[in-house]
Parts: C-alpha cells; sequence; structure tokens
C-alpha cells in the first residue's frame, strides 16, 4: 500500500554547526518520489549522504547561525528489502549497549521467561513490556534506559522498545531497534520499534500498539536510539524548535494482531 510520509524541523544555530540528520527514508525502501532541503531564507544547503550497514541514511552539513528549516517529504510503494544480515550482526545485536543493558536484567529474563524461544519468546516478552509500561508522553527522558523503564513502568515508544530489546538479548534472541514512520500512530511523530531475530529473518514487534505494524516505513536501524537518532550535533549549538510528522496510508489501515508476523516495509 502507497504512503506519504514528511517530516519538518525547524532549528535556531549557531556559527558553523556539524549537524546529521536520520529523517528520510532508509535504502531499500521502495520511494517513488522524494524530496528534501535544507534551507536558511534564500540559502540551500546540499547535505553530503551517507549510508551506514543497515541501510539508514544520514545526511550531514554544515550551516552558518540563523534559523535552519528542515523538509522532507516521499511516497513510499510496495514492500522494502530487508537490511542484509550477517553473523556479525546477529552477534552485534546480543550485546548489552547503552540503553538496552541486558546484562542488568539478565536475571529477571531468565526467571521470567524460562524454557521459552523462538516465537513464543517474542510474543511473552512483548506482551509484558505492553502490560506493565504505560505510555506516558513527557514523562521520560532522553537518558532513560531499559532499566529505568523497567522500574518506573512508564515512557514513550522508545522505552517501549529499549526494554523489548533488553529482554529478549538477555535471552539470546537477537534484537535490533529501528526508527520509522507509521502510518495511523496517535500522537503522530517519529515511532520507534523493535525488530527480532527469529528462524532465520527479522520480524516487528511493537510493545506500544500504537500502530498497525504493516504500514511501518524504516527510516534507520541501530542498536538502540544511539543509533537512530533523527538529530545529532557533532558540533556548535543548535536548538530544535519545533518537529512535525506526518505519515498517511493511501488506503484503509489493516488491522494489526500483536500475535501475526510481521516484517518492517
Amino acid at each position: 500500500m502507497p504512503r506519504r510520509v514528511t517530516a519538518e524541523l525547524d532549528l535556531d544555530l549557531g556559527a558553523s554547526v556539524d549537524l546529521i540528520f536520520q529523517i528520510a527514508a532508509a535504502r531499500g525502501v521502495p520511494v517513488v518520489d522524494e524530496n528534501l532541503t535544507f534551507a536558511q531564507g534564500e540559502r540551500r544547503y546540499t547535505a553530503t549522504e551517507l549510508v551506514d550497514q543497515a541501510g539508514s541514511r544520514l545526511h550531514r552539513l554544515t550551516a552558518e547561525e540563523g534559523p535552519l528549516s528542515v523538509r522532507y517529504d516521499a511516497l513510499v510503494a510496495g514492500p522494502a528489502q530487508s537490511p542484509r544480515t550477517s553473523d556479525l550482526d546477529t552477534i552485534g545485536y546480543l550485546r548489552p549497549s547503552r540503553y538496552c543493558q541486558s546484562d542488568e536484567v539478565f536475571a529477571q529474563a531468565r526467571r521470567q521467561f524460562r524454557g521459552l524461544a523462538g516465537r513464543d519468546l517474542l510474543a511473552a516478552v512483548s506482551g509484558f513490556v505492553a502490560s506493565t509500561v504505560t505510555y506516558t508522553p513527557g514523562l521520560s527522558f532522553g537518558t532513560d534506559s531499559a532499566v529505568t523503564t523497567l522500574a518506573t513502568g512508564q515512557g514513550v515508544c522508545r522505552d517501549y522498545a529499549h526494554l523489548v530489546i533488553a529482554l529478549l538479548r538477555a535471552m539470546d534472541m537477537p534484537a535490533r531497534y529501528a526508527a520509522c514512520f507509521a502510518p495511523g500512530l496517535e500522537p503522530m511523530d517519529f515511532h520507534a520499534v523493535v525488530e527480532a531475530f527469529v528462524e532465520g529473518r527479522w520480524e516487528v514487534v511493537d510493545a506500544t500498539r500504537l500502530a498497525p505494524r504493516a504500514h511501518f516505513v524504516r527510516i534507520a536501524t541501530g542498536r538502540d536510539a544511539a543509533d537512530t537518532a533523527f538529530l545529532t550535533t557533532l558540533s556548535g549549538i543548535a536548538a530544535l524548535a519545533s518537529v512535525e510528522v506526518t505519515a498517511v496510508a493511501l488506503g484503509d489501515l489493516v488491522v494489526d494482531d500483536p500475535e501475526d508476523t510481521v516484517l518492517l516495509r
């Protein structure tokens, strides 16, 4: 099903700010039409595009002091190609990472999910996080981790994803973080979900259950939110004044059963 996605970012910059944006659909996503602009008044900047091993597209530019407007829109049609996976990838996605401390939740995961594997494990972990964490915008912080979310029982999509990843890795299932556009999401924003490696392929899990997975559009993939931030300031000072994201399926949204197997498209 075709999907139209957009992102509008407005920033106030100091002098000579070096920025990285990850807001464009990933390599392998079937983009029919796409436009990405960076502007300061009449001045237009051309960003350097870098593509990582997972197909995430990073756009880097150095801009001068003043307001910067970033605009992205794309029409996406059809299923995407999943990023290639190697043995090295699956090893990396088993290790603890900054926000997914699988070593710190190891004991609880082993007690709670003992004897489970494959899709049974995936369903149990997703169900546990969905039932014990409350979606609470504005009450979590960018430095919160899976351990924080487990303790507080609250957060937003990134927090749900970090906790699912940490618990799955603690049970020896490779899991990774994916940022995406999500038609049907309410409130609308960039969305974060999990991909778990089951029976030789990456299956998408969303413990928030706020939008149908079949319509998601991949933006970036990594170990956790540190790898997939939509904006990174490498040097200088940048204040984010506003962000507006839209994602619309050009047709009826499917009904999402959490037990169904879905691949990120």
